[in-house]
C-alpha cells in the first residue's frame, strides 16, 4: 500500500506523523510525497485557530482531488474536538482522535481490507474518538528513529494539559497531562544520537509539565539523562513555561553543558490585566524576573515567545504593556498572533471582544517593533564567536542556528560542513538573522 501524510500544526504533530510513517514502513508499506497518488492519505490536523481548521479542510478535499478512490483518514486535534464535523466533509472514510493515532495504521488495514473483500459498499466513516476522561494513559508510537530533517531530530516527551488558558482549545483536544517513560525517551535519543542528529529537541504539548504524573521534579531529570549521554550534540527545549522557572530552576539548567542557552517562553501578554482573563498564572514581573536570572548567567541568552493580539477586553494600554515588554526584554524571536475566538473556550463566551479591524491594526504595529527588538539582539551578538549546526543550502549561503537561537548565514565554502558544528564569528545582521565567518 502507498500511504501519502500531510501534517498542520506544531512541532508534536510532526513528531507524531514520523512515527505513524515509521509504523507503517514496519508493516511493509511504502510512505510517497503528499502530491503524489497513493492508496491512502492520512491529514493530521491542527484545531488551534479557525484558520487551521479550514487548511485541514482544504488538504482533505484535495487528497480526495489526487486520487478520488483512495482512502482518507484524518487524524490530530480538529479530528479530536469536531469528529462530526470531519466526518461529514465528502470523501473522509477514517476519523481518529489524538489518542488513538498509534492504532491507526490497525484502522486503516482494517478498512481497506474491508472494503476489497465485503459484497456490500463500505460507505459510513469509521470513527474512533476518545472523550477527555478515557485519556488515561500515555501511549506509545514507540520508538523513532529516523526525521525528515539530517541534523535536528524532535522527541516527543509528554502529552496533554491542564492549565486551561482561557483561550485555548488544546487541553480539550490533548487531554490531561500524561508523562511518556524515561527509558523510552533516551533509548529514542540514543539511537537518534548514533544516527547523526546533531540536536534533539524536547517537545510536547505542555513540556514544563513533565514528570507530574511519574512522581518526578520536572524536567530536569529528564535534561540530566540526556545531557549524560555520550557523543556531541546540542539538546533544546522546544518551550517552557514561565510558573515553572525560578532561580534555582535556572541553575539547573546551566549545569546541562549540552542545552542551549534558549528557551521559548511564551507571554502571551504584557498586560497583567490581560494575563489574569487568560488564566495564565503570572504576572509581568514575573515574567520580566525569570528574564533577569537568565540573563545574569548569560547576557546573550536567547528567549523567544508569542504574543497575541486583540484578546477580549484588550484596549489600548493593555496593547501598549506588550509593546513595551518587546522593547524591554530583547527578545531573540517574537511570534504576534491575532485572537481567534475557540467555541468552547471560556474567552469565546466574554462579552468584550475586540473587533478584527482593532486586532488586526494592532498585530501589524506589534509586528514593526517586533522586528526592530529582533535587530536590537542579533546586533548585542555582533562579533560573539560560537557553534552554529549547519542544516541546509539557501541560495549562495548555507544556513543553520547558534545555541541561543539566532539564525547564521554562512559562505559556500562551508557546504562540506553541511549536517555539522562549526565555530564561527557573527559579523553583520543578515535578512532575519546575521552573517558568519570561521575564526578557527
Amino acid at each position: 500500500m502507498r500511504v501519502a501524510f500531510h501534517t498542520l500544526g506544531c512541532k508534536v504533530n510532526q513528531y507524531e506523523t514520523e512515527a505513524m510513517k515509521e509504523s507503517f514502513k514496519r508493516r511493509g508499506h511504502s510512505v510517497v510525497d503528499e502530491n503524489d497518488y497513493a492508496d491512502a492519505y492520512v491529514i493530521n490536523t491542527c484545531t488551534v485557530t479557525n484558520l487551521a481548521d479550514r487548511k485541514s479542510r482544504q488538504y482533505i478535499r484535495r487528497a480526495k482531488r489526487v486520487n478520488p478512490t483512495g482512502l482518507v483518514a484524518v487524524t490530530g486535534c480538529y479530528a479530536q474536538i469536531k469528529p462530526e464535523e470531519v466526518s461529514a466533509i465528502e470523501g473522509v472514510d477514517i476519523v481518529v482522535g489524538t489518542n488513538e493515532k498509534h492504532n491507526l495504521i490497525d484502522y486503516v488495514e482494517d478498512f481497506i481490507y474491508d472494503r476489497n473483500n465485503s459484497k456490500e459498499v463500505v460507505g459510513a466513516t469509521s470513527c474512533h474518538v476518545l472523550s477527555y476522561d478515557e485519556m488515561h494513559e500515555y501511549q506509545s508510537d514507540g520508538v523513532v528513529t529516523s526525521m525528515e530533517s539530517r541534523t535536528r531530530a524532535y522527541i516527543k516527551i509528554q502529552e496533554g494539559c491542564n492549565r486551561f488558558c482561557s483561550y485555548c482549545i488544546i487541553p480539550f483536544a490533548r487531554g490531561p497531562v500524561r508523562s511518556r517513560q524515561l527509558k523510552e525517551i533516551l533509548k529514542e535519543a540514543e539511537i537518534l544520537v548514533s544516527k547523526g542528529f546533531k540536536e534533539i529537541i524536547l517537545t510536547g504539548i505542555n513540556t514544563a509539565l513533565y514528570g507530574e504524573d511519574l512522581g518526578y521534579d520536572g524536567i530536569s531529570k529528564l535534561i540530566g539523562e540526556i545531557n549524560n549521554l555520550p557523543g556531541d550534540f546540542r539538546i533544546r527545549l522546544s518551550s517552557l513555561e514561565p510558573t515553572v522557572i525560578d532561580e534555582e530552576y535556572v541553575k539547573k539548567l546551566f549545569g546541562y553543558d549540552k542545552l542551549c542557552h534558549h528557551l521559548h517562553l511564551s507571554i502571551q501578554s504584557g498586560s497583567d490585566k490581560i494575563l489574569a482573563r487568560m488564566n495564565r498564572r503570572y504576572d509581568r514581573e514575573k515574567y520580566l524576573s525569570i528574564v533577569e536570572t537568565l540573563r545574569r548567567f548569560d547576557p546573550l541568552y536567547g528567549i523567544s515567545t508569542d504574543i497575541i493580539c486583540g484578546f477580549p477586553g484588550e484596549c489600548e494600554e493593555d496593547f501598549m504593556d506588550s509593546v513595551d515588554i518587546v522593547r524591554e526584554t530583547g527578545f531573540c524571536k517574537v511570534h504576534v498572533f491575532r485572537y481567534s475566538k475557540r467555541t468552547g473556550t471560556k474567552a469565546a463566551s466574554m462579552e468584550d471582544q475586540v473587533d478584527g479591524k482593532t486586532s488586526q491594526e494592532r498585530s501589524e504595529r506589534l509586528t514593526k517593533v517586533v522586528g526592530t527588538a529582533e535587530r536590537e539582539f542579533f546586533k548585542r551578538n555582533i562579533g560573539t564567536q560560537g557553534r552554529v549546526l549547519i542544516e541546509e543550502k539557501d541560495g549562495e549561503f548555507v544556513r543553520g542556528y547558534t545555541g541561543n537561537y539566532i539564525r547564521v548565514y554562512l559562505p559556500m565554502e562551508f557546504e562540506d560542513k553541511l549536517g555539522c558544528f562549526v565555530n564561527v564569528m557573527l559579523t553583520e545582521i543578515y535578512k532575519d538573522g546575521m552573517k558568519g565567518e570561521s575564526y578557527e
